[in-house]
């Protein structure tokens, strides 16, 4: 029946291996007890009290199995064993075996097991014990009950027979595990010999004492319940403790640490699926953290945030149900886990339920607590066949997702900034940036006009890279991949020394030009930014009012407090602020009123569009109406068109920049350009 039901429940060719190996376990289990039973009655006829009490507290011992501390399969140890390889020692295989048996009949029912694997236990212990028995005939080991003494060889000898009962225990159970549930046979002897040695190991050291303790009196065999017990606090404390290592004590879920175990032990499992059946289905991690929670912590207290946890942790686990491993990495981040999925397609679905689950308010005090996070996803073996890579291309696929503000994203490599192809382009570029000879690097220009005169007021520029094999790298590639490292401090000082070494060469030709230059939040953070900036004008003799400095609205929505700071000092230089790509961040009013800004310029995307579009034109007349009441200059970016400069011009916009008036351009273009068109700027 058995044998059946498992034949049933797994793929047919690792079921008839599976059924097989049970099967041959057990028909040589049985020949290795009926050749030591033809002692057997010899034994029992050397048996005194101390042989039947040390039998039946090894039979009464497994009525209560411990388990040894891990995760995983076959980690269930039976004390018996302590008790059995003392009768081993003392009176031979055929006591050793046989009362194993009946203890294997004992703990068999008591754990409900089926006979078809009490059987393979019972001959599984059967072979262990044999083996043990040919390594102490072969070093000659006498019967520990009558021995007077024991040499050095013995001693060795017991020594190696208990290490290899161990071991071929180890290996008998784990290959019956890795056929039931696939993954690595290395790696699972490995994960058992982890979990069961320390235990297993100090239960065969007792039983020498066993047979010393019995040789004395009978009386004193009981007392080995006593470093028994012992043996069974220790292994359930560490089991207890390795379970406390992977749960996560707030909301009871797994943590880090139990997500990578699970995550190794599928990614193992569908190693050896794919091997043999051939099997396409995928594995998928998802990861989410949840929106604004430092608000919530922030706003209505950590026992409050506490509880908004717990209420996602318990969402999330109802969304997935059986079909995921749902953990918790820490602060507000969750991993989700499921083993088997058909394709890409039913992770959009899967992470469309979890968006969903935490679509309903989380009512917290009478307060209904609106609850986002974007969910990034990455399959195995697809976007990663280890732990590390795997986790960061989630990550990359969940920042994708909320940048995008969509609901969740798959792991695509255009969305990698970290990517290998990124990470060489960024070491490329600190070479290029290291290297001031190299002019491969190098600053365009493009004018700002005044829209009423018509006169060249200042000039923007704008970083340009010839890559020796990639060709033009696109401007905002190269931001992005440089942005959040300390290439990004080597980028600006490049961009703010080639700007000022210009402004003096054009000095020195007569033109007096302001010159824009973008600078990143990353910038803005180091205290030292002004100090530099300032030294650098002093030592090319440019005046702070010649220099203007653009600033995107995420630069300040970063870290508002920490970026003003600097903004103040800047102004105190005389160095003038621009606002740059107005309208499509999330600045405040509060924000403009209390910024030292002298303009702010009209993103492009509203620009381009607003001679043909209602919503657009309605844009830039707001933001040139609010600029305006600031005092602020106003911008406009993207102008390509005479129509689009003619409504500017309607609206009371003062500046234009865009390709209408002229492309950005290098630096001795720049000077012709100007002789050329507005002879008039020239001094």
């Amino acid at each position: 029946m058995e044998a059946a039901r498992l034949r049933n429940s797994l793929p047919q060719e690792r079921a008839g291996a599976f059924v097989g190996y049970f099967t041959a376990v057990i028909v040589c289990g049985v020949v290795v007890s009926a050749f030591a039973f033809t002692d057997l009655a010899d034994g029992i006829r050397g048996a005194g009290a101390a042989c039947w009490l040390i039998a039946g507290l090894a039979v009464l011992v497994d009525a209560r199995p411990f388990n040894a501390p891990g995760r995983g399969h076959a980690s269930t140890i039976f004390p018996s064993i302590c008790f059995t390889f003392g009768l081993l020692l003392g009176w031979g295989l055929a006591m050793a075996i046989a009362v194993q048996t009946v203890a294997v009949a004992v703990s068999s029912i008591r754990l409900r097991h089926t006979p078809w694997r009490a059987a393979f236990n019972a001959a599984q212990y059967a072979l262990t014990f044999a083996a043990a028995a040919f390594v102490l005939d072969l070093a000659g080991v006498p019967p520990l009950r009558v021995a007077g003494s024991v040499d050095m060889a013995g001693v060795l000898g017991i020594l190696v027979a208990a290490g290899l009962w161990f071991l071929v225990n180890d290996a008998l159970v784990t290959t019956a595990v890795w056929l039931r549930f696939g993954g690595s046979w290395v790696g699972a002897v490995a994960r058992t010999f982890r979990q069961e040695a320390l235990s297993t190991l100090a239960l065969l050291a007792l039983g020498p004492l066993v047979v010393a303790a019995g040789k004395v009196s009978a009386a004193l065999v009981p007392l080995m319940l006593v470093p028994l017990y012992a043996v069974n606090e220790l292994a359930r404390f560490s089991q207890q403790e390795e379970r406390k290592s992977l749960l996560d004590q707030l909301t009871g879920l797994p943590n880090r640490k139990a997500l990578f175990a699970e995550m190794k032990d599928q990614a193992r499992a569908f190693a050896g699926r794919a091997a043999r059946l051939r099997d396409a289905r995928r594995m998928a991690l998802l990861l989410l953290d949840i929106d604004r929670f430092r608000q919530v912590n922030d706003a209505l207290g950590h026992a409050v945030g506490d509880r908004l946890l717990i209420a996602v942790a318990e969402r999330l686990q109802a969304s997935i149900g059986p079909d995921g491993f749902v953990a918790r990495l820490g602060g507000d981040e969750f991993g989700i886990l499921v083993p088997r999925l058909a394709d890409a397609s039913a992770a959009r679905v899967l992470a469309g339920r979890v968006a969903d689950a935490l679509a309903e308010p989380v009512p917290l005090d009478g307060l209904p607590v609106d609850v986002t996070a974007a969910v990034g996803i990455a399959l195995y073996p697809d976007h990663g066949v280890d732990n590390t890579t795997l986790l960061r291309h989630a990550e990359v696929a969940m920042y994708d997702a909320k940048h995008r503000g969509a609901a969740y994203a798959i792991y695509t490599p255009e969305s990698d900034h970290n990517s290998p192809e990124s990470m060489a382009l960024l070491a490329d570029l600190r070479r290029a940036l290291e290297s001031p000879q190299d002019d491969d690097i190098q600053l365009y220009y493009q004018p700002q006009v005044d829209m009423g005169t018509g006169e060249v007021v200042g000039v923007e520029a704008l970083l340009r890279w010839h890559h020796p094999r990639r060709g033009p790298v696109n401007p905002e590639e190269l931001i992005r991949v440089a942005e959040h490292t300390a290439v990004m401090r080597l980028l600006t000082q490049r961009v703010i020394d080639d700007a000022l070494g210009q402004l003096a060469k054009w000095r020195a030709q007569g033109l007096p030009l302001r010159v824009s230059i973008n600078v990143s939040v990353r910038d803005l953070h180091r205290p030292e930014f002004v100090d530099h900036l300032a030294e650098m004008l002093d030592e090319r003799g440019i005046s702070a009012n010649q220099v203007q400095l653009e600033i995107t609205e995420g630069a300040l929505m970063a870290d508002p407090r920490r970026v003003l700071v600097t903004l103040h000092r800047l102004d105190r230089l005389g160095v003038a602020l621009s606002l740059d790509d107005f309208g499509t961040g999330y600045s405040s009013l509060q924000h403009l009123r209390r910024l030292p800004l002298a303009e702010v310029k009209i993103d492009r995307s509203f620009v381009l569009g607003m001679a043909d579009d209602p919503d657009d034109a309605a844009v830039v007349r707001s933001i040139i109406d609010l600029a305006q009441a600031l005092g602020l200059r106003v911008v406009a970016e993207g102008v390509e068109e005479d129509r689009t400069r003619r409504m500017l011009i309607a609206d009371g916009c003062e500046v234009a920049q865009g390709w209408f008036y002229a492309r950005p351009m290098p630096a001795d273009d720049l000077v012709s350009w100007l002789a050329r068109h507005r002879p008039d700027a020239v001094s």
